[in-house]
């Protein structure tokens, strides 16, 4: 009988959104992956794959540039298999190939017919599906392949290409599907289809090389499917301090034009998906409308932006504004417009994905108010580096009751705000997580390794006595 190479030690389960509706008392440590030293220099093709990339504004595309672009600096040969297609209807196409920063980057064909309709999504799925695959084949063969999650089932291409021409494949997991479908109740289990869909999803992680995760509910999740934990790493998604970064509220380029120089804004910024709640939050405003200096502001689209949109017509909201999104270099000031950020995810998708936005507050230096699950990578994030409140659903008094509180003593705002930017600075920068990409994928092709793991480094502090409670004492107790 062959040795079994020893594996990882089994760590404690996590409590569970679907085993208890409140959870521990005391706060569960988030478990990151240890920040690594930059990997050695060596040279390996890798092929990345994902519907949408670079000018692109979706996360996946943005985190994608990111990591691609780090790998150059690390001396590796990368290339990108997306689509012409940008992820907003009307986009124009981009060239079939190009290269941008280093990367080589090959485009094909993909119907344009939008979100509007889940007929319409799939067949911009499967358009995507057949000319990635047929590209993907005539391409120089990749040392490895990472395939992330959209559109679902991309990972078809590393697994062919991982039999075929024997390269490793990375499977970054950046949600899960159809298990995002089937608890949002889009799909019902009975049928036939989405049992074989599930089937072959699990069969994909379970192939994988490596499979990478966005934290350890997602991991828990992965590894039920059958995945040993030896081939799961941890990594979340990051955001980048060259890009989003604190600005002061005086003097600040956005809050004048957008008429909220004396205001205490809330903001939420990003994707209304269906995997977020809002409930909460229109909760919230109506019941601070008698507050002429608070304002709720939406920035960005989704699914369910036209939820929020219609609230506002519905009952005369008029401390909720909507704006389009802004572009990635406008970050930093987009994002230090609000004086508090709002989050959210509904109970039945911990694990299934993770909110990327939280990353971009703590990065902005303002606190986090996150509804969702008790514990999740998020909830547990925001009470272990004390940057924000956590809610559970149907709590909108209580995010109402401390919205106002903020407000009205701007110097907790500015403490839990401090306390995200140190987090920030030593576990979710950009150039922190991508080295432990290009660690992983190292290791994984052989390359020596670092055995020894230096401390985290020292958190870029915020400005002395506060970002912005000087100027936020004049929005209380009106």
């Amino acid at each position: 009988m062959s040795a079994r190479t020893p594996q990882a030690p089994v760590p404690p389960r996590r409590w569970r959104a679907d085993r208890n509706s409140r959870g521990a008392k005391s706060p569960i440590p988030v478990e990151v992956s240890p920040q690594l030293p930059p990997p050695p220099r060596g040279r390996a093709r890798i092929l990345l794959v994902n519907q949408y990339y670079w000018p692109d504004h979706a996360s996946t595309g943005q985190h994608l540039t990111d990591l691609a672009e780090s790998l150059v600096d690390q001396g590796h040969e990368v290339h990108v298999l997306c689509s012409r297609r940008g992820s907003r209807p009307g986009a124009p196409a981009r060239p079939r190939r190009e290269e941008h920063n280093g990367v080589v980057i090959h485009r094909v064909g993909a119907s344009g017919f939008g979100r509007g309709s889940i007929i319409r999504r799939m067949a911009d799925y499967l358009t995507f599906h057949w000319g990635a695959l047929l590209r993907a084949l005539t391409l120089p063969r990749p040392d490895t392949v990472v395939t992330l999650t959209t559109p679902p089932l991309i990972a078809v291409i590393g697994l062919l290409l991982q039999i075929i021409r024997g390269s490793a494949h990375v499977y970054w997991s950046m949600d899960l599907h159809p298990d995002a479908s089937l608890a949002i109740g889009q799909m019902s289990r009975q049928k036939l289809p989405l049992r074989l869909l599930q089937k072959l999803s699990d069969a994909l992680y379970r192939h994988a090389d490596r499979v990478i995760t966005l934290g350890p509910y997602m991991t828990d999740r992965i590894h039920d499917k059958g995945v040993p934990l030896d081939r799961i790493v941890a990594i979340p998604v990051w955001s980048r301090r060259d890009e989003v970064f604190p600005l002061p509220r005086e003097g600040h380029p956005l809050r004048a034009s957008l008429g909220l120089e004396d205001k205490f804004v809330v903001m939420y910024s990003g994707n209304h998906g269906l995997a977020h709640r809002f409930e909460e939050f229109i909760d919230a405003a109506r019941r601070l409308q008698h507050r002429d200096d608070v304002v709720f502001l939406f920035v960005g689209d989704g699914p369910r932006y036209h939820e929020v949109r219609t609230a506002r017509e519905a009952f005369g909201l008029e401390n909720v504004r909507l704006l389009d999104f802004f572009p990635r270099e406008q970050l930093h000031a987009s994002l230090s417009v609000a004086d508090a950020h709002l989050v959210s995810l509904r109970t039945e998708m911990t694990g299934i994905c993770v909110p990327g936005k939280l990353y971009g507050a703590m990065a902005s230096a303002r606190p986090v108010l996150f509804v969702g699950p008790g514990h999740c990578e998020v909830a547990d994030t925001v009470r272990q580096a004390e940057c924000g409140r956590t809610f559970v659903p149907g709590e909108g008094a209580l995010l109402a009751q401390a919205i106002e509180e903020m407000a009205d003593q701007p110097w907790l705002a500015s403490a839990m705000g401090e306390r995200g930017l140190a987090a920030f600075s030593a576990e979710y920068d950009r150039d922190a997580c991508c080295a432990r990409w290009c660690w992983m994928l190292d290791d994984l092709q052989g390359l020596p390794r670092h055995e020894t793991v230096p401390t985290a480094p020292t958190p870029v502090p915020a400005t002395a006595g506060g970002l912005f409670a000087p100027q936020l004492t004049r929005l209380g107790g009106n």
